[in-house]
């Protein structure tokens, strides 16, 4: 066999060896850990409330919970820098993992009793478990990108997903058939049970081996975990370049988040589709459509890039929320709520896989915790403000037809930057280095 020959064989071997490693494995779990709570103070939270006779537009508020995602950046340099007593003992990452996804658990038993009879509470509690999930969320990051080597992170990054996409299917699916069987707090009881399984997981993972400097002071302390991590995205970039990427961050996935919150559940119902056939067809088949989605974009990234994949990738993600026109007045038809998952979440995974290789690109992993959270909420923020909304838009004259419309129009300005970025701003770390 020749060199030339011999060189890619030993790259494939490598490259799905990484998939065998335990830390492969322990991102599974934590994927899961981090996807369980996202549907259940979103998307499968408003069918809860749909069904309780709460207002389309109560409902699509109350099911942005979900916007403490979009607001991490704010305390992740708390979790990125202090140590928790007594947890902490088990390690700087491992202790707040523990801390997040117990309490996580205790946060969905608390809304299983509580039931949006008392909204107030109720909607303070949602609120509370939006706001672990998104702690959870900065953990797993730190976590991911400190356990292993940067030739190694293909691979964790494809088992979180794979982890986090099941973790959907759990929370939205398999939540949905309980729920035409028993009362929905003891759906939101079995939810909070499946968190042990990632909390095992943790107790038996390893701490990263990252030397951690302690600043001396308080000064000192906030100037390097809060400060220097933005201070150094515009120094690297530029002040006019640092702030195109932003608004570019903002725009990119504007269309997939602005369908996450509580508008779709009520969307599905009010075409005449039953909770089951909307499990099936959205929260089963679509979630592996959307991991084949995924591991399409993984592809195109390996082969051209981040660059025109993510170009395509903004422009299909965009074009795919219009399918949604197609189910208007579909009178339940399972073809058509097929048609349209399957055009919309392989868009939407392909998407996701992309934007996260470039976000990735951006960051010095001096700060990647803090700077990966300020990228990852950005990405969120203006789709679930648009969610927030949403049950006002369609009440108020646009009907869910010109709501589709909008949230597809709203990715141009995202496009258009695009163009005006790709000559002025490199790409940080270019394929194979």
């Amino acid at each position: 066999m020749s060199e030339a020959a011999a060189q890619p064989a030993s790259g494939w071997r490598t490259a799905l060896a990484a998939f065998a490693t335990p830390s492969a494995w322990t991102m599974f779990f934590f994927g899961f850990a981090s996807g369980l709570p996202f549907l259940l103070v979103g998307v499968t939270l408003a069918y809860w409330l749909r069904e309780g006779g709460i207002e389309l537009r109560e409902i699509t508020m109350i099911a942005s919970a979900g916007l403490a995602y979009s607001f991490k950046f704010l305390w992740a340099p708390l979790v990125d820098r202090w140590r928790l007593p007594l947890l902490g003992r088990l390690g700087q990452r491992r202790g707040w993992l523990l801390l997040a996804m117990g309490a996580i658990g205790i946060g969905l038993l608390a809304m299983a009793e509580i039931t949006p009879e008392r909204l107030s509470l109720f909607v303070g509690m949602t609120v509370a478990v939006a706001f672990l999930g998104a702690t959870l969320d900065i953990v797993v990051d730190a976590y991911r990108v400190e356990i292993a080597p940067i030739e190694a992170q293909g691979a964790l990054v494809a088992t979180y997903s794979l982890g986090y996409r099941i973790a959907l299917i759990a929370s939205g699916a398999l939540a949905l058939v309980l729920a035409d069987h028993v009362a929905w707090p003891m759906v939101y009881r079995a939810m909070a049970l499946l968190m042990l399984v990632p909390i095992a997981a943790c107790l038996r993972a390893p701490e990263p081996q990252v030397l951690r400097t302690r600043a001396q002071g308080w000064m000192a302390a906030m100037r390097e975990g809060v400060v220097e991590p933005f201070a150094d995205f515009f120094r690297r970039f530029g002040g006019r370049g640092a702030l195109a990427i932003l608004l570019f961050i903002l725009g990119m996935k504007i269309s997939d988040q602005a369908l996450v919150g509580g508008i779709i559940g009520p969307f599905y119902l009010d075409q005449g589709f039953s909770k089951t056939q909307i499990a099936a067809v959205t929260k089963v088949y679509g979630i592996w459509v959307g991991i084949a989605g995924t591991f399409l974009g993984g592809l195109a990234v390996a082969r051209w890039g981040v660059s025109w994949p993510l170009l395509v990738a903004i422009a299909l993600g965009a074009a795919s929320n219009l399918l949604y026109l197609i189910l208007i007045g579909a009178g339940g038809d399972i073809a058509l709520l097929t048609l349209v998952i399957s055009g919309e979440n392989l868009a939407q995974g392909f998407l996701g896989t992309v934007a996260v290789a470039y976000m990735s690109a951006l960051v010095n992993t001096r700060y990647t915790a803090t700077q990966y959270a300020l990228f990852s909420s950005l990405i969120m923020l203006p789709g679930k403000v648009l969610g927030f909304f949403s049950g006002r838009i369609v009440e108020l004259g646009a009907g869910y037809a010109g709501y589709f419309v909008l949230t597809a129009a709203l990715a141009i300005p995202a496009l258009l930057l695009f163009f005006w970025l790709r000559p002025r701003v490199p790409q940080a770390n270019p394929p194979g280095h």
